[in-house]
């Protein structure tokens, strides 16, 4: 008999955008995301952070005060995005951890993306996440918020010779 206990697409997929955000080096916010074609193949993922040839060590990862990182970086939905190369985005769905700001919603309106899954909406009240939702609205995508039975997944680099 086959295993029961696998993980879903959707949980698969989520999963390889949260993995992303395990490569950003904002010590504030970690936010990964994960682009699939219709087919269920990994087109492109991304994460928050700086801008090629920025270094990670020159540029600020203020919040606040004079000189934050907000003018500086790039949103893991932008990355993946800008990571596919050009490939065709028509009808792709998005998995993201938080919801997109109204920056990243134009970018995923205009690429093609149908779909999106997300696990936070933090800041649903904000002027910026009210207008991402208007325009994805508008727009025809399709946003969820992913809920599953599924709390936490570990990974381990053990060899099964060392087990």
């Amino acid at each position: 008999m086959k295993r029961t206990d696998y993980i879903s697409w959707d949980e698969y997929f989520m999963g390889v955008a949260m993995l992303a955000a395990r490569r950003s080096k904002d010590p504030s916010t970690q936010v990964g995301a994960c682009i699939v074609s219709q087919d269920n193949i990994i087109i492109s993922t991304g994460y928050n952070g700086m801008p090629k040839g920025c270094s990670d060590d020159e540029f600020p990862w203020d919040r606040t005060g004079e000189d934050t990182k907000y003018p500086y970086v790039v949103h893991a939905e932008l990355n993946a995005i800008l990571n596919a190369n050009g490939r065709d985005l028509r009808g792709s769905r998005l998995y993201v951890a938080l919801f997109p700001c109204n920056e990243c919603a134009k970018a995923i309106i205009q690429s093609g993306v149908k779909e999106l899954y997300y696990l936070s909406d933090k800041y649903a009240d904000t002027p910026t996440t009210k207008a991402s939702k208007r325009m994805l609205d508008a727009a025809g995508v399709k946003y969820t918020q992913l809920r599953t039975g599924i709390k936490s997944i570990t990974l381990d680099f053990i060899p099964e010779e060392e087990k």
